[in-house]
């Protein structure tokens, strides 16, 4: 694996930086600058200058740079994507990810009709459109092929009956991607389908679900005779499990991740130096470098990964050794913070003036529970590092 930018990776470099610098306001960059959509992460409308810095990428084709061009998007190649990424990232600035971009999309252009496309793309991409997913079921999380709402064809129409949950943002989405059971006596891969709902249909009921860290983002959502045109099924019936996998390929890249974990480290570092006592020093500076250490890992695996897709091979448990290391040491640097930060840690309101670095570390040290379950636990990721990676055989 070559570390270094070729020329022309060092050219596009610069060329995102600069872009970065002359367009993206300093006072839209933050640690959080992430986006759902046109909406905030608690369901904030977006400002205007957000609104106008989500235009300057899409003009660029960088809200989706992964898509090809013919479809909107920047049709780059794996190395300037994880370039763009970490650019972005490093400056704070806002990335605008969502389910319709993110997983949705790629989705769509790998597995649908081109009349999907043409309906679902352009609002996706102009954040017209919220969309979410509808995968996990209260009986069906890290065994997703359980799943067990059901839709039975009735002429040009499915009927959809079931209950979904974790499902972020649907009390905004204007679609879901659903996963159901089109085949209930065929083996639990091979009987699932996978659909398009207008979250407006008659049958659909949203309920929110207040998180620990005090926001609504996710959802339970309820569906009783619900009718989706067979004009909505993605790939083929009963083919739906290979539909998802595309799906959840995407949902766990993670490259942006490293970058952000090491300004947060830093961010306590330099708390660090202007607050801890005298004789706790040695401890929270052994601290701290450990955990700048394990953001450097971090980032080594990313690229390994990303060295993978510039050659055409598909990561298979190297993304579960990204996946699982980021998502423990996410939980590690805020347990350091914590302490670090002692009772002030708790704060976590942005506008709080005695809220030490406006509330991170309380935030990310609450949404940092749920890092090792969310988007397959750490137990799956390692069972697939161990029959995919290591040879060993699959347990009973």
């Amino acid at each position: 694996m070559d570390f270094r930018d070729t020329p022309q990776e060092a050219a596009f470099r610069e060329e995102v930086r600069d872009f970065i610098a002359k367009e993206c306001p300093p006072e839209l960059r933050s640690p959080e600058g992430g986006e759902w959509g046109m909406l905030s992460g608690e369901g904030r409308p977006m400002s205007e200058r957000r609104r106008q810095w989500r235009k300057k990428l899409l003009e660029k084709g960088w809200i989706a740079p992964a898509w090809p061009k013919e479809y909107g998007g920047g049709g780059l190649t794996v190395k300037e994507q994880f370039i763009l990424n970490e650019e972005l990232a490093k400056a704070r600035a806002p990335r605008f990810l969502d389910v319709g971009i993110g997983w949705v999309g790629p989705t769509l252009i790998v597995h649908g009709t081109e009349e999907q496309r043409r309906r679902f793309l352009p609002p996706i991409l102009s954040g017209d459109e919220i969309w979410c997913q509808g995968f996990s079921e209260p009986n069906a999380g890290s065994d997703l092929a359980n799943v067990q709402t059901r839709a039975v064809r009735q002429g040009d129409y499915y009927v959809v009956n079931g209950q979904k949950i974790w499902t972020s943002l649907a009390q905004y989405a204007h679609w879901m991607i659903l996963l159901c059971r089109t085949d209930p006596n065929a083996p639990k891969h091979k009987g699932l389908s996978y659909l398009i709902v207008d979250m407006k249909s008659p049958g659909i009921t949203v309920h929110e679900m207040t998180t620990m860290a005090g926001t609504r983002i996710f959802c339970q959502v309820f569906l009783e005779d619900v009718r989706v045109p067979v004009t909505h099924l993605v790939g083929e019936e009963n083919r739906g499990w290979y539909v998802a996998t595309t799906t959840l390929d995407f949902e766990r890249s993670l490259v942006h991740l490293p970058i952000e974990y090491r300004q947060i480290t830093l961010s306590l570092v330099d708390f660090a130096r202007s607050h801890a006592p005298a004789h706790q020093r040695p401890l929270v500076r052994a601290a701290l470098a450990e955990r700048l250490i394990e953001t450097e890992v971090a980032y080594n695996l990313s690229l390994r990964v990303v060295s993978l897709q510039a050659r055409g091979i598909v990561p298979n448990y190297e993304a579960s050794m990204v996946k699982l290391y980021c998502s423990e040491l996410e939980q590690r640097i805020a347990a350091t913070g914590m302490r670090l930060l002692s009772l002030y840690g708790q704060l976590n309101a942005r506008e709080d003036p005695w809220a030490p670095l406006q509330g991170r570390v309380a935030r990310m040290y609450l949404f940092s529970v749920a890092a090792t379950i969310g988007g397959g636990t750490s137990e799956i990721q390692r069972n697939i590092i161990a029959v995919r990676g290591l040879g060993l055989p699959r347990g009973d």
